[in-house]
């Protein structure tokens, strides 16, 4: 069992059903129509919900920022980079997954994780050593969207990724040193998008398994963004692109531009 904290984190992990709760403890302190909601969700569930101090729950979380509730829940199963390599049912657009290069601060975890399931990420690749775990923390940081993503742990990146192109998906890392911009590329195809450490950026072994590296331009005297505001960036704009092909072929052939240059094919 492992411990959950903050509302969306509960909320979310309830939400998907994936893990087993054994109970929660909710602030005495706190009243109000959200948590009585979530509280009621826990008791339909059959979960058992127990009231506390809060103290006693900052004890538990070891940080203030539990929001009041804590819940403790089955471990997170991770999966195997082979469960990867089919689309989730479903599936409408090419597939698109991440591959997290190290990223060892839990709130840059978090918001990636956010972002990976807002801009319809099909699954995640974490690195076992020298990145952040998928801790309470993290997963408080993802607004629960940890819950609902597919995520693999992997010992070795670089082999995984090559693992990935022999099922026909392209590499595309993220370095300022990349020879174009993200928005001239076409991130509409079967693709991962790799995203490197706070400051060191992708391992040169991994920036040598991309098939393609892109870089976003800057305007000011700074040279890049932080992981999970670059991340944001560049998975919206796949996003955008692939609505935007999803849109062309509703409206059929006629309407379809000539292809951009990147991975059309």
């Amino acid at each position: 069992m492992e411990l959950l904290y903050g509302v969306h984190a509960v909320e979310e992990a309830l939400k998907a059903g994936r893990r087993r709760f054994d109970h929660v403890l909710v602030a005495r302190e706190r009243h109000d129509s959200r948590m009585e909601r979530l509280l009621e969700a826990c008791r339909e569930a059959g979960v058992r919900v127990r009231q506390e101090p809060r103290e006693q729950l900052t004890v538990l979380a070891k940080t203030p920022a539990h929001q009041g509730i804590v819940a403790m829940v089955r471990a997170q199963e991770f999966l195997a980079i082979e469960d990867l390599f089919e689309p989730p049912a479903g599936s409408s657009f090419a597939r698109l997954l991440l591959a997290l290069d190290g990223v060892e601060d839990p709130q840059n975890l978090g918001a990636l994780l956010r972002v990976a399931d807002g801009a319809g990420v099909d699954g995640v690749m974490l690195t076992e050593r020298r990145s952040a775990p998928l801790s309470p923390a993290a997963v408080k940081a993802s607004a629960g969207a940890a819950e609902h993503l597919r995520i693999a742990r992997v010992v070795n990146l670089a082999r995984a990724l090559e693992e990935l192109k022999q099922q026909n998906l392209w590499i595309i890392g993220l370095d300022e040193r990349g020879a174009t911009d993200y928005d001239q590329f076409d991130l509409t195809g079967n693709c991962v998008l790799v995203l490197g450490r706070e400051g060191a950026g992708l391992h040169d072994l991994v920036r040598r398994t991309c098939d393609h590296l892109l870089r976003i331009p800057m305007a000011g005297g700074v040279s890049s963004l932080n992981v999970s505001a670059a991340g944001a960036v560049v998975l919206y704009e796949a996003y955008r692109q692939r609505r935007a092909a999803a849109a062309r072929s509703a409206d059929g052939p006629a309407s379809k531009p000539g292809k951009q240059k990147g991975l059309g094919s």
